[in-house]
């Protein structure tokens, strides 16, 4: 497609002689705006693919994938329920839970609100978020009587240690001749667990079953059964295969899409902003090409009208203004997209250096819910920036192209 004659003067053009650094400045420009286009692009769309798969993760890890409620009652068949659940084809775990709002109130004074949830020693085994981020203590004690596991932000807030007293208060309480009177129950801290989201550790808390059938009186029964799969993406078989097992007990099915629907929706709009946004960063530098080709073919003019004189064809004068434009487009994108995924894998280390550097906590995790910043490649979405950024350069290049190639050589040598 290009000769060697049209890539030898495009190679010439690309490099500027002396009066022509004007030119040639404008030319790095538009290159250094398209690289920090690509690599801001490719950054930014890496951090926010982290931050939902890390969201997610936590809040799947801790909530499950599907969820099997009773209909206007709590369960009371949830022993063989869940037995039954756990027979089906792709699930791989399912057990019952007792769930409620409850106030926590530490033994050095305050409360918080918070949530208490009962699980069976099995299913709290089965939570990979808390039964893998013990810190202190051991989830083989919680069983039996008033034991409780608590996260690690609640413990700092509260002063806890295993061994430490805490109170639980049901608003909802008993009714008495007096009125309401909350129901307080104290339990024991047999473990400290650190999930690295600051909402799940100072908010949820960890009982016995059957002690939180006894606080939310539940007696013989659960709230719901946490089913967990090994596809979460693909779950409406087993959705169809849980609503057919328990057709004589009438349940509601609630997969993670619905549980989680208005952060999803959250997330996918603010990506698709994003994404749109900084692809004006790659249009504005496609602009500075633009810019720069249409300066480089004024000041070249005299020598394509020479060009033209010697036989060299209006489509060689084309191919070479594309060679030039598309050079720069091209190598900014390639800088862009290796700076851009050597930040996106020593995202963490950079953070960690410029918090060290400046002083401050960067990403604080009470207000991002998490203790590192996630960066997570999507190379269908990489090769996607690269394929808009060497289209967009390439467009640019073709007005100042096609003006190149319409000069006619008799009035750019009568007007030198």
């Amino acid at each position: 497609m290009f000769g060697a004659f049209e890539r030898k003067v495009a190679a010439r053009y690309l490099r500027a002689r002396r009066g022509e650094r004007f030119v040639s400045v404008i030319a790095i420009f538009s290159l250094i705006g398209i690289a920090l286009g690509v690599a801001t692009l490719i950054i930014v769309m890496s951090v926010m693919n982290g931050f939902r798969q890390e969201l997610l993760s936590q809040i799947l890890g801790l909530n499950g994938d599907v969820g099997v409620y009773a209909a206007g009652q709590p369960l009371q068949n949830y022993d063989a329920l869940s037995a039954n659940i756990q027979k089906i084809k792709g699930v791989t775990a399912a057990f019952p839970i007792v769930q409620g709002e409850v106030l926590m109130s530490g033994p050095q004074g305050g409360a918080v609100g918070g949530i208490a949830r009962g699980i069976t020693p099995q299913g709290l085994s089965q939570l990979p978020t808390v039964a893998n981020h013990i810190v202190a203590g051991s989830l083989a004690n919680l069983s039996g009587g008033s034991v409780i596991a608590v996260g690690s932000g609640l413990a700092n807030q509260f002063g806890l240690n295993v061994g430490s007293t805490i109170q639980l208060i049901l608003p909802q309480g008993k009714a008495t001749i007096i009125g309401t009177i909350p129901s307080i129950q104290s339990f024991t801290v047999v473990a400290i667990f650190s999930t690295g989201m600051q909402q799940y550790d100072t908010s949820f808390v960890f009982i016995p079953l059957s002690a939180a059938q006894t606080l939310f009186q539940q007696p013989n029964a659960a709230t719901q059964i946490q089913v967990y799969v090994t596809d979460p993406d693909h779950d409406d078989a087993i959705k169809s295969a849980i609503s057919s097992i328990a057709s004589q007990s009438p349940v509601n099915v609630v997969d993670w899409r619905a549980n989680n629907d208005s952060f999803l929706a959250a997330v996918t709009v603010e990506g698709n902003v994003m994404f749109l946004i900084l692809t004006l960063i790659i249009l504005v530098a496609a602009f500075n090409v633009i810019s720069s080709l249409i300066m480089m073919v004024k000041d070249k003019a005299r020598d394509i009208a020479i060009l033209r004189t010697m036989g060299a064809s209006s489509g060689a004068i084309l191919r070479i203004f594309l060679m030039c434009g598309a050079s720069v487009g091209v190598l900014g994108t390639f800088i862009g997209f290796a700076l851009g995924t050597v930040f996106c894998i020593y995202i963490e280390n950079i953070r960690q250096f410029v918090q060290h550097l400046l002083g401050v906590k960067l990403f604080d995790p009470t207000v991002y819910y998490l203790e590192q910043l996630p960066a997570q490649l999507n190379w269908h979405q990489v090769i996607e920036v690269i394929i808009m950024s060497c289209a967009l350069s390439l467009l640019a290049t073709l007005y100042p192209s096609w003006r190149a190639a319409r000069i006619d050589p008799i009035e750019a040598l009568r007007r030198e």
